[in-house]
């Protein structure tokens, strides 16, 4: 395991162990009231799911509510956490669908497992694996949702693939996401501590719509819904080591929570890698 990787480890299993309670895993984390995270459910979603989960939802979007789901489907969440989006997501896939969270954190898949045992929530699985090697069969899926996560992979073009291999054609990749829009200080690009935040691993907007076309989906859309501003910034390089004074301004702007959204081609019309010559 890497060190990004062990370092998004821990800190997301920190906060899987203090859901539901008072403490906080810092504003530099996608979470815990942060500008990011703040105000993305509505009072009837998160009702009558288990408190657990709203608290260890660590998210920038609500992917659920990206796509229409329809009964029957099969799901898949990329980094599903304390499997809020899950939740949301079996209710309306109801009994003959299935829904798939997938993480690589054994407190959160943990958690996870306790949240859908509060909400009896049979149609659902947690696995636990990498979004760059999904534990799925070929063409298995029909909808890809994530919320804040794909962002914290160092090999966004690996997600990419393995999101498109294990979509049936006509399948749709429909998630919330950090993008950068134009260029940020180099700085905020080689930090640890904002790359576990959300921050510093960010696409590009036009980057992240390329790599999707790349990996052969087709219909890319990046619709960036929530710019951060100055006091946004300040807010999330407060506990960076970084000058936030210096940095701050050069961050106003260019920062935005996105929905994007994009569609695997049925197979007479597709030129991905999955079924190209």
């Amino acid at each position: 395991m890497s060190e990004l990787q062990q370092a998004i480890r821990d800190r997301y299993a920190a906060a899987a162990r203090s859901a539901g309670s008072a403490a906080c895993c810092g504003p530099t984390i996608c979470g815990c009231g942060d500008p990011i995270s703040s105000n993305l459910y509505s009072a009837a979603e998160t009702g009558t799911l288990p408190p657990e989960a709203v608290t260890a939802s660590l998210g920038c979007g609500n992917p659920s509510a990206l796509i229409q789901l329809d009964p029957g489907q099969v799901v898949l969440d990329l980094g599903s956490g304390g499997g809020i989006d899950v939740l949301l997501s079996a209710r309306r896939v109801g009994p003959s669908g299935k829904v798939y969270g997938l993480d690589m954190t054994d407190d959160m898949l943990a958690l996870a497992a306790e949240n859908q045992r509060k909400a009896g929530a049979n149609n659902v699985e947690f696995l636990k694996g990498t979004i760059e090697a999904i534990p799925l069969p070929d063409q298995s899926v029909d909808v890809i949702i994530s919320n804040c996560v794909v962002n914290l992979s160092p090999d966004k073009e690996a997600v990419f693939r393995e999101a498109f291999r294990v979509l049936k054609p006509g399948g749709r990749f429909a998630v919330s996401d950090v993008v950068v829009l134009g260029d940020v200080p180099s700085e905020i690009r080689r930090s640890m501590e904002l790359w576990v935040g959300c921050v510093s691993g960010a696409l590009g907007d036009r980057d992240y719509a390329d790599l999707l076309t790349r990996a052969g989906f087709r219909d890319v859309g990046v619709e960036p819904w929530r710019t951060y501003g100055l006091e946004d910034a300040r807010a999330f390089l407060s506990e960076s080591g970084l000058d936030v004074d210096r940095l701050a301004p050069d961050v106003d702007g260019r920062i935005a929570s996105a929905f994007i959204r994009a569609t695997k081609p049925h197979t007479a019309d597709c030129c991905g890698p999955e079924c190209c010559a």
